[in-house]
């Protein structure tokens, strides 16, 4: 554990060494802001609720969260930091845990700063507290999900820019997994066992239902998996990179 957290310390605080910690911070309130009252409606729904806030946030993360992780290992090995990181006295699995929860601390702290936006909703109306703070932790446990698997495509390649691509594309596969579009292509001919599958698998489906206050064991474990299955992954893949 302590290993864990001298990653975790290291990594935690190199994103506010620069000023791309402070810009991401900025763009995402800004983006919040401008979907919620603006794209959203906010005002015109007539209701004291944010989904017209957590709404969004499935599609924010497709782009923001690529970003923050394209950095985390195509750095590394750009760098020549990776095998220095490696000869510590760390295993693979601390190294990727430790990145990963720095990561996910800073975009929660960024997702905790919209908190202007819940003020806002309860001074206009009486809303259900509950359901808004059930709406943040399912954000923040999808957003970890999102950022498992970018910080698992950086560790692919050297280009971040390439990590950035590939962790968004990934990200769109599970995010509309679950839509009527995707799941039309596979009626004609797809059994249903595997329709179920494919539904299953949709960010949107499982977020949804947190979004409104429920609180389903089933999704806790979906985003659960997904986060642990793409670290497995990443640690995989960053042992066969060693050297590369």
């Amino acid at each position: 554990m302590s290993n864990v957290l001298t990653v975790f310390r290291r990594e935690f605080s190199g994103y506010f060494a620069t000023p791309l910690a402070y810009v991401f911070i900025v763009i995402f309130l800004a983006l919040s802001g401008a979907f919620t009252f603006y794209i959203g409606g906010f005002f015109e729904r007539g209701e004291a609720s944010l989904q017209a806030f957590f709404a969004f946030h499935p599609w924010l993360y497709l782009f923001l969260i690529p970003a923050v992780a394209m950095r985390l290992w195509a750095e590394e090995r750009k760098s020549g930091t990776l095998e220095l990181l490696m000869t510590l006295p760390i295993s693979t699995t601390q190294a990727v845990i430790g990145k990963f929860l720095a990561a996910w601390a800073f975009v929660c702290i960024a997702v905790a700063l919209t908190f202007p936006i819940w003020i806002t909703v309860n001074v206009l109306g009486d809303p259900d507290n509950g359901v808004i703070i059930a709406g943040y932790l399912g954000s923040m446990v999808m957003a970890g999900a999102y950022l498992a698997i970018g910080a698992c495509m950086s560790a692919t390649t050297r280009n971040q820019v390439i990590a950035f691509i590939f962790g968004a594309v990934i990200s769109f596969v599970f995010l509309t997994a679950g839509m009527d579009i995707v799941l039309s292509f596979f009626r004609d001919w797809a059994p249903s066992a595997l329709l179920d599958i494919v539904s299953s698998l949709g960010f949107l489906t499982h977020f949804d239902a947190v979004m409104k206050g429920v609180i389903d064991a089933r999704d806790a474990i979906f985003f659960a998996s997904v986060i642990a299955v793409f670290l497995f992954i990443n640690v995989l893949v960053v042992d066969a990179k060693k050297g590369a």
